[in-house]
């Protein structure tokens, strides 16, 4: 990836982010973190990776919501940074917290057994 690319993806996951807190509520749409951007060489299409906390249910309703809301998102990001093109925004589920945290619980479980054996 070159360094170009990098900084666009660096500045539309901040802006995006942005674009989050202020129009886009927790109670509609659930809690929403940008985790990542990874943006095409061409810098035509970004593909967005947001993390939802809640349950799989809200989790596809946040990201129905999103694709609802994409050409409303577009347009504000094109009008908040100056770019050539504006990049098509392709919204995926980022679930690598979730397995995280997944982890982290099944390693505390382990630890507990262990030390409840060694009593």
């Amino acid at each position: 990836m070159s360094v170009r690319t990098e900084k666009v993806a660096s500045l539309i996951k901040e802006e995006v982010g942005t674009i989050f807190q202020r129009h886009f509520g927790m109670e509609e749409y659930g809690f929403m973190t940008v985790t990542d951007v990874r943006m095409s060489a061409d810098l035509k299409i970004a593909k967005i990776y947001v993390s939802v906390f809640g349950d799989a249910a809200r989790k596809e309703k946040s990201l129905v919501q999103l694709e609802e809301q994409k050409s409303f998102i577009r347009s504000t990001l094109g009008h908040n940074i100056r770019l050539k093109f504006t990049p098509t925004l392709v919204f995926f589920l980022d679930e690598s917290l979730d397995r995280a945290m997944n982890i982290e619980n099944i390693i505390n479980k382990i630890h507990r057994e262990s030390d409840s054996t060694e009593s």
